[in-house]
This record gives C-alpha cells, sequence and structure tokens, in this order.
C-alpha cells in the first residue's frame, strides 16, 4: 500500500527581499537560491519524512518498497534530474516521473521580512502530463491519492478517477485557486484548500476562524470532508456528523514557503496510517508551522519525529 503524489516537480528560484514591490518598481534583493520544489513534489517528500522510512527486510526477504509514488514530468535537464534525484533520496518512487525534452518547471519566490512570499510559476513539463499518460498501473496498491492543480485540469480528474477506481481515498488540495468542475469533485473525499482558496470557492473570505468553520460546512454539501487551513492561525474541518477548530502549534516563522504543503503531505500520511480526520488535522497544523521556521520548501518539510513532538505539544 502507498500514498500516491500525481502533480507539479519545479526547481524553486528564492530570493529574499525587505519587502514586496509595487507594479513598476524595481528593488533589490539576496542572492538567488535554488530549492527542489512543485507543490506535487513537496507533498510527496512531506508525506515520505512523516511516514519515516519503511521497516528494513529481514534476510532473504523481498526488499521493502517505498511509501510514497510521484507521478509527474520533468524536463531532460539539469533541473529535472535533480528534482529526480532528489525525491529518490527521501526514497520516494519515481518510476513514473518521466523527463521529457522541455524546459523543467520553475518558481520564481519572493520572500520578504516578514516570511512571507510571492510565487509566479512557469509550469513547463508539468503542463505535458497528460490525462492519456495515466493508467491504473500508477494507482495499483494506492490507500491514499493526493493532487494539486498546478498540472492540467483534465489531468487531475483523470487522476482521481484512477484514485477512487483504485479504492484509494482521494485528497485534493485545491491550489492554485480556479474553478472545479462538479465532474471532479465528484471523485474527491476530502477537499483541503487555504484562505484564498475559500475565497475563489464560495465568493466568501474566512476572516476568522468562526466563519471559516462556516464556510467548511458549506463546501461539505459537495464533498464529504474539507478543511480550511488559516496559516498562523491554524486551521477547520468539516465531515458528515462533525466539525471543528484546531489552533496552530506557536512557532517563530521565518518562511512560509511551502507549509501549505507541509500540512498537506503530513494529513495525507495520518490518514494513511488510520488516523481519523480530526487527528490527521493535527498533524497538519504541526508540519505546517514548522516549515515555516527554516528556509525554502522540500529543505524546511519536518521529519516524522518532529511531526509526532509537535502533536504532543498540542496535546
Amino acid at each position: 500500500m502507498s500514498v500516491v503524489v500525481v502533480g507539479s516537480l519545479n526547481m524553486d528560484l528564492v530570493v529574499r527581499v525587505g519587502r514586496h514591490p509595487r507594479p513598476g518598481e524595481t528593488i533589490l534583493g539576496s542572492d538567488y537560491e535554488t530549492h527542489c520544489g512543485g507543490k506535487g513534489a513537496n507533498q510527496a517528500v512531506a508525506a515520505a519524512r512523516t511516514l519515516g522510512k519503511p521497516a528494513p527486510a529481514k534476510a532473504g526477504a523481498t526488499p521493502p518498497q517505498p511509501l510514497v509514488r510521484m507521478v509527474g514530468r520533468v524536463g531532460q535537464d539539469e533541473f529535472g534530474q535533480r528534482l529526480r534525484n532528489s525525491l529518490k533520496r527521501e526514497q520516494i518512487n519515481v518510476h513514473a516521473v518521466l523527463p521529457i525534452p522541455t524546459p523543467t518547471g520553475v518558481a520564481f519566490i519572493a520572500v520578504n521580512e516578514k516570511g512571507e512570499n510571492t510565487i509566479i510559476v512557469s509550469p513547463g513539463a508539468n503542463y505535458r502530463l497528460r490525462p492519456e499518460n495515466l493508467t491504473p498501473a500508477e494507482f495499483d496498491g494506492a490507500k491514499v491519492v493526493v493532487l494539486q492543480l498546478e498540472i492540467p485540469l483534465d489531468t487531475v480528474r483523470r487522476a482521481a478517477e484512477l484514485g477512487r477506481s483504485a479504492g484509494a481515498r482521494v485528497i485534493l488540495n485545491a491550489a492554485p485557486a480556479q474553478k472545479l468542475p462538479e465532474k471532479l469533485l465528484e471523485q474527491v473525499d476530502l477537499l483541503v484548500v487555504n484562505e484564498s482558496e475559500a475565497l475563489s470557492l464560495t465568493g466568501v473570505a474566512p476572516a476568522s476562524p468562526e466563519k471559516a468553520l462556516e464556510l467548511a460546512r458549506q463546501l461539505s454539501q459537495k464533498v464529504a470532508r474539507v478543511v480550511i487551513t488559516l496559516g498562523e492561525q491554524g486551521a477547520v474541518w468539516a465531515e458528515p456528523a462533525a466539525s471543528g477548530y484546531q489552533p496552530a502549534l506557536r512557532v517563530e516563522s521565518v518562511d512560509n514557503t511551502g507549509a501549505g504543503d507541509a500540512f498537506v503531505g503530513a494529513l495525507a500520511a495520518a490518514l494513511y496510517e488510520g488516523h481519523s480526520l480530526v487527528e490527521a488535522v493535527r498533524w497538519g497544523v504541526v508540519a505546517g508551522a514548522l516549515a515555516t521556521t527554516r528556509v525554502g520548501a522540500q529543505s524546511a518539510l519536518p521529519c516524522r519525529t518532529e511531526v509526532l513532538e509537535g502533536v504532543a505539544r498540542l496535546s
């Protein structure tokens, strides 16, 4: 059994600035850094670190299979090779991360003194992952399937259908925000959105945890289970029989790049292990908070021990 992540792989080009520029304005920033990223790859790494390494095989037994499998596309370039090698080091199955003759996706990220970021994504190879490229083989043995919206929407829908057919729980992180077709939502078991994405889907801003909880219940009329993340305020959740609010773990934040992906990956890992949605949200809140205490996306994602210790602090 495995967590299957279908989504984007990007090389993040990060520059730190005192403040974000206004339209038409040029400002000076730090030396830029390169970090492996992409919402799909970030969430795969977050899930793998939260799950920890597979138990070693006994002498003579078949080596254990990775617990996380990534499906995506990269370019036949240096960035693409670095992204695949980075996932391999995390013990993630990359057999379905195929290099193709087009540029690897790139994200241009500016981070201000408060740790807030602005991001521009050039999708590159990510947008060459088409529905016809996906087959049931990629979803064989999937227990949880994780999707985002940095690949074509038709591909997301096909992945959701194949995940559901495989008997997996399908998680859709509806980011970046866009209109979602009903036929996609019908295949989704759990919808995860942040404040801006909740606004895009409902037309109402979740200005407080109370309002966010109201919107989560509203969205749960379309998808049975909904989570709205609220940054430093935590997250709310709703499912058919209950709903609730989970405050955040208090930390000293330096960079919130990848925090949402940390949340989704840890959430998926908890559900893979059989935890309730309530407990999975706690894992996600902790992982998201810890990811803000370090610079970068994948480089900032916490390991299993850190997540479990943070969850204990919430108790």
